[in-house]
């Protein structure tokens, strides 16, 4: 295990809504391409599109956001990218990315229609497919084998599947979904994330023998402390 950021990026996107992609200043996007090239270390002689969750051991660590930036600045390099939305229970991509969150991948595992994925508006080379309608039984769908035959088939027709999960904490999705993926990312927020939330996160992943990729530090700021609270999440996820 490593860790994909080996630097502090000066200020997160998750500080400021409005800026993603190609928006974010200097240092934060040379961050994300930093934790682009390490990924890109990650995977030596895999033939195929390569499959990554991105999820957090808690609510509100910054992992959607990380997801949509990483995602475009693989696409950036030239890539062929699909940014799927696996939060089945509190989805954001759509609403950052000013998408229809519906339909989308909910709906294509029941009927397999891929005209659900949309080009994305911040690069030719991302795409998105948004969580579509919420289900009744999100971890029973998410880990079924239609989930699994599904991302197979994308990674043949894409170079990388950035996939947004929920905290592994609050739900099993993650670690149901774990093992149709190359391998998880863990975002963790600074001034945030409990220690002992990161050691349960990780010991939950290895007991589901996921390949934990590395850690990705986030929200580091001088100035800016406590933005986000747990409590505004853990509602949502209690289903």
């Amino acid at each position: 295990m490593f860790n994909l950021f080996k630097q502090k990026p000066k200020k997160s996107a998750i500080q400021d809504v409005q800026r993603i992609g190609g928006d974010l200043d200097f240092s934060t996007l040379e961050s994300y391409n930093l934790l682009r090239t390490n990924l890109s270390f990650a995977f030596p002689g895999k033939a195929g599109g390569k499959i990554i969750g991105i999820t957090s051991p808690s609510p509100s660590e910054g992992k959607s956001f990380t997801a949509i930036n990483l995602a475009y600045s693989i696409a950036k390099e030239g890539k062929k990218v699909l940014l799927i939305d696996g939060d089945m229970r509190k989805p954001s991509i759509a609403e950052k990315l000013h998408m229809s969150f519906a339909p989308g991948l909910s709906n294509l595992l029941v009927t397999m229609d891929e005209s659900y994925i949309h080009q994305c508006d911040m690069h030719e080379n991302l795409f998105v497919l948004t969580a579509g309608d919420i289900p009744p039984n999100p971890s029973e769908l998410i880990g079924t084998e239609t989930m699994q035959n599904v991302l197979s088939h994308f990674a043949k027709s894409y170079d990388y599947l950035i996939v947004d999960l929920p905290p592994v904490m609050e739900v099993p999705d993650p670690i149901i979904v774990s093992k149709y993926l190359d391998g998880v990312a863990l975002v963790i927020m600074h001034e945030h994330s409990y220690r002992k939330d990161i050691k349960e996160c990780v010991r939950k992943l290895q007991y589901a023998n996921a390949r934990i990729l590395g850690f990705i530090y986030n929200g580091y700021s001088s100035n800016v402390r406590s933005y986000y609270k747990k409590h505004t999440y853990r509602h949502s996820y209690k289903k």
